[in-house]
């Protein structure tokens, strides 16, 4: 054991002590994240102090809503060797990482937690409490919980009308049903394009089919619209400004909706307000 994580061991004890042996787990001090996702999660819910370091990403800001607060934060690459430097006591994961691959970590004394992803809101609601248990404040993800839920109620009837919507990015993928995306669409009123299709979480779909297929609404990626890569050209083509009007051509924050979390009622409401406008447009 390393002298600074004896030290922090004793002073742990000596609180657990001073506190007359209270039930359950002491919080941890020093968290690191290498589930981008849950860096959103982090910073809603854990201290500042808490946080030993965030995922390079949560600075971006097309990724992550909170960049601004994670500026303000450590990062990690996410290598081995970094998060040891880290001395982390808990360190958050992706349930996809490659099996014992934080063996070494974990052989140090880190509690390593897997974060799902949630593609619904239930299970972003389970993965609040779960965050907010891990870092040793349930009652901070039960009020967080209390205000997604005042926010999503603020946005009113869903205004889509039932009408279809196709989630179109770069390359011509297509997002259909199991995925975040298409929860905003549907808690926004609408009907995701490609589910009524059949199509996967993910396929393809040229833009000449797209634009015969003609769905009410195509939602497109704020920042790749304007993007100079030839992969996001055909969100601007000529095509198909001709045959769906600017008004029902909607753009998204990508970085509402990338990742599971507190910043999803933000999405709903952001896309509702869009879909109104759309309508009140002649």
């Amino acid at each position: 054991m390393s002298w600074r994580r004896a030290k922090r061991f004793c002073g742990l004890l000596a609180t657990a002590l001073l506190l007359g042996g209270a039930s359950g787990p002491i919080a941890p001090h020093r968290i690191v994240s290498l589930n981008t996702c849950a860096d959103g999660y982090l910073i809603a819910l854990a201290d500042p102090g808490q946080i030993a370091a965030l995922t390079r990403f949560a600075r971006d800001p097309s990724l992550s809503p909170a960049a601004a607060q994670a500026s303000r934060l450590p990062i990690t690459n996410g290598s081995v060797e970094a998060v040891l430097a880290l001395d982390p006591d808990l360190v958050i994961a992706s349930p996809f990482r490659a099996k014992d691959a934080l063996a070494p970590v974990e052989a140090r004394g880190a509690r390593v937690v897997d974060l799902p992803p949630a593609i619904d809101l239930p299970g972003i609601y389970a993965n609040v409490r779960r965050m907010a248990a891990v870092v040793g404040h349930p009652d901070r993800g039960e009020a967080l919980i209390a205000r997604m839920q005042a926010q999503l109620a603020a946005i009113g009837p869903p205004p889509g009308r039932g009408r279809t919507a196709a989630y179109y990015q770069r390359r011509g993928f297509l997002t259909g049903g199991g995925s975040l995306i298409d929860e905003v669409i549907r808690r926004a009123g609408l009907v995701n394009f490609a589910t009524r299709l059949g199509r996967p979480a993910i396929s393809r779909m040229p833009l000449e089919a797209l634009i015969a297929a003609r769905p009410d609404f195509v939602l497109l990626d704020a920042a790749a619209v304007d993007a100079p890569d030839r992969g996001a050209e055909m969100l601007r083509h000529p095509a198909l400004d001709a045959a769906i009007p600017a008004r029902r051509r909607l753009r998204l924050n990508q970085a509402l909706a990338v990742c599971d979390g507190p910043y999803f009622p933000s999405a709903v409401a952001a896309l509702a307000r869009d879909i109104r406008a759309a309508y009140a447009r002649p």
